[in-house]
C-alpha cells in the first residue's frame, strides 16, 4: 500500500506540510497521491537511527546480510503486477521495460548477497611478524575493509527500479554494511515507496537492526542537502544531471567533515565510425545506431549522443539514412515533464549554433511528454570552435561531427570531457591501425567498445561504470557490477594485534 509517508527505518512519519504529487507522463496528469515531504525533524530521526544502526549492522557476517539481500529481492518480487503497474504509471515506460528492470534490480541484490558470502571480496592481507630481523624486527600486519557509516542514496529519474530504492547503490551499501537513507526521486515516488516498503519486510524476516534502512520524500534539493549536511551521513550516492551533482558535491566538500560523494552525471559517449566501416556496412549500421538512439526515449547515460567520422560523399549518405531511420521510428514517452523540457531546450541550444545542420527531426504532432528524435551534423571544425555544442542532449538526439581526417577526429577525442563510454565501429583489416583512437578514447572514458553499441550495461565484475569528470565525481569506481561496494568502505591495518580482537576475517 502507498501511504505518501516517510519511512523512519519502520515507522511511519507525516510532520510536513508540504506535499507533491507523481505525473502520468503519457497522460499528463498528476497521480492520485499526495506525499508529505520530510521535514528536518525526520531527517534527523532517520540520521540518528541509521547511526544506531550502523553500531550492529556493521558487525553483521556477511552471510546474514547476504540473507537481508536476499529477502529483499523475494519481496520485490512479491509486490507483483501491483508494483509493476505504479512504475509504468509514474514514468511512462512500457511494462516490459519494468519487467526488465525489475529482473536486473533483483539480480543486483542477488549478485552481492553472492559476492558477501565470503570474505574474498575484501582482499585481506597478511603479513607474518619477523621477529629476529635485523637491523628492526617486523610486526604482524593484517590489513581488511571496514564500512564506512550511513550512507545517502538519491533515487534515479531514468531507473526508477535499478539505480533507485533497491537499486545498485542501495544494494551495494547494504552488502558492505553501511546503513542506507534513500531520498526518493519526486517523481517516482510511489514506486520508491512500494520498493521501501520490500526492503523494511525482509528486514524485519531477517533480524537486522532497526534503521538500517529509511525512506524520505523531497522535491528539488531541500531534502536531498539538508541529508547531504548531515553530520551522520558519511557518504553519498547520486545518478542525474550535472547541474544536481555538482551541487552535492559542493556541499559534501564544504562540511566541516568533507564525506566522498560518488555521482554519475551523464555523457555524451563518443562512437568512433570509420569511412570504410560505413562503405562496408553503412546501412546496417544507421539501422542498428538508430535503434540505440531511440531506445528507452534516449533516456540512457550511455545513449550515443556523438558520432565521429571522416566527411566524404558515403559518409553524407550515411548519416541521411541515419535520420531517415531516427524519425522513422515512433516518438516515445519521456519520464516526466521536467526531463522533456530540458530535452526540447538542450536540442534547441545545440541545433542551433553556428554550423549545425538539423537533417532529420520528427514533425509529425506529439503528446505532450513525447520526444521528437532529431539527428544534427557539424564538421569538426565547428565542433572544436564551440564548446556550446559538446553539452548532453538528454533524450533521441545524436550529433554527427564531419572530421576533415584522422587527426582532426583524435583532436575532437582529446578535447572531449570525461565520458562514461567510447565505441569504435571499424572493419577488422582496420585492427592495425587504430591504437593512437583507442589511445585517446582511454584517456577519455571508463568504458570502449568495439562494434557494438554504448547502450546496454552488463551488470558483472568486468564492468566499469564511471569515467572521468564530470561523466562521474571518481573516475577510480564503478557503480554498476559487484565492484560498486568499493565505494562505502575503507581500509584499516591492525599491527600485533591480539587474534579474538581481531575482525572474523583476520584471524587466521
Amino acid at each position: 500500500m502507498i501511504t505518501g509517508k516517510n519511512y523512519i527505518g519502520n515507522k511511519l512519519s507525516a510532520k510536513g506540510n508540504i506535499s507533491h504529487k507523481t505525473i502520468n507522463p503519457k497522460l499528463n496528469i498528476e497521480n492520485a497521491t499526495e506525499f508529505i515531504e520530510a521535514v528536518t525533524e525526520e531527517i534527523d530521526e532517520a540520521a540518528q537511527l541509521a547511526t544506531e544502526a550502523f553500531k550492529t549492522f556493521r558487525k553483521t557476517p556477511g552471510k546474514q546480510r547476504a540473507k537481508f539481500l536476499n529477502a529483499i529481492a523475494d519481496e520485490i518480487l512479491a509486490l507483483d503486477q501491483k508494483l509493476i503497474d505504479v512504475y509504468t504509471t509514474e514514468s511512462g515506460l512500457p511494462e516490459g521495460r519494468a519487467v526488465g528492470e525489475r529482473g536486473r534490480t533483483v539480480m543486483q541484490l542477488k549478485s552481492f548477497a553472492n559476492l558477501i558470502s565470503s570474505e574474498d571480496w575484501k582482499s585481506n592481507t597478511f603479513d607474518a611478524a619477523m621477529p629476529d630481523r635485523t637491523p628492526l624486527p617486523k610486526d604482524d600486519l593484517r590489513k581488511t575493509v571496514i564500512p564506512i557509516g550511513p550512507v545517502v542514496v538519491f533515487g534515479a529519474s531514468n531507473f526508477p527500479f535499478a539505480f533507485s530504492a533497491a537499486g545498485g547503490d542501495t544494494a551495494s551499501a547494504l552488502a558492505s554494511g553501511c546503513p542506507v537513507i534513500v531520498k526518493a526521486h519526486e517523481m517516482h515516488s510511489g514506486t520508491s515507496e512500494l520498493v521501501a516498503t520490500a526492503i523494511l519486510k525482509a528486514a524485519e524476516k531477517t533480524g537486522m537492526p532497526n534503521g538500517v534502512f529509511s525512506h524520505l520524500s523531497g522535491r528539488g534539493p531541500v531534502v536531498g542537502l539538508a541529508l547531504v549536511n548531515h553530520p551522520q551521513i558519511k557518504a553519498v550516492g547520486f545518478t542525474g544531471s550535472l547541474a544536481a551533482g555538482r551541487a552535492i558535491m559542493d556541499a559534501a566538500s564544504k562540511r566541516k567533515e568533507p564525506i566522498p560523494v560518488y555521482a554519475e552525471m551523464g555523457s555524451i559517449n563518443p562512437v568512433i565510425i570509420t569511412p570504410k566501416a560505413i562503405e562496408t556496412r553503412g546501412e546496417a549500421l544507421a539501422s542498428t545506431y538508430a535503434g540505440s538512439i531511440t531506445v528507452g526515449t534516449g533516456q540512457f547515460c550511455t545513449n550515443p549522443g556523438l558520432l565521429l567520422t571522416i566527411a566524404n560523399d558515403k559518409t553524407d549518405a550515411f548519416v541521411k539514412d541515419l535520420a531517415k531511420k531516427t524519425i522513422a521510428i515512433d516518438a516515445q514517452c519521456m519520464l516526466h515533464p521536467n526531463i522533456k523540457a530540458g530535452f526540447d531546450k538542450n536540442g534547441t541550444a545545440v541545433a542551433t549554433q553556428k554550423g549545425v545542420e538539423t537533417v532529420a527531426k520528427i514533425s509529425d504532432a506529439i503528446d505532450a511528454n513525447f520526444a521528437a528524435s532529431q539527428i544534427v551534423t557539424v564538421s569538426g571544425a565547428d565542433f572544436l570552435a564551440n564548446p556550446k555544442i559538446h553539452q548532453e542532449v538528454f533524450g533521441p538526439f545524436s550529433l554527427v561531427v564531419k572530421c576533415k581526417d584522422e587527426a582532426q577526429l583524435i583532436e575532437i577525442i582529446e578535447t572531449l570531457e570525461g565520458q562514461l563510454t567510447g565505441t569504435i565501429i571499424a572493419e577488422d583489416s582496420e585492427i592495425s591501425n587504430l591504437e593512437d583512437i583507442v589511445d585517446a578514447l582511454a584517456n577519455r572514458v571508463g568504458r570502449i567498445i568495439f562494434n557494438g553499441v554504448p547502450t546496454g550495461v552488463e551488470v558483472c565484475p568486468s564492468m566499469q561504470h564511471g569515467g572521468p569528470y564530470p561523466a562521474s565525481s571518481n573516475a577510480k569506481y564503478t557503480s554498476v557490477g559487484t565492484h560498486a561496494i568499493n565505494r562505502w568502505v575503507r581500509p584499516i591495518s591492525y599491527q600485533s594485534f591480539p587474534k579474538q580482537l581481531l575482525p572474523e576475517g583476520l584471524q587466521k
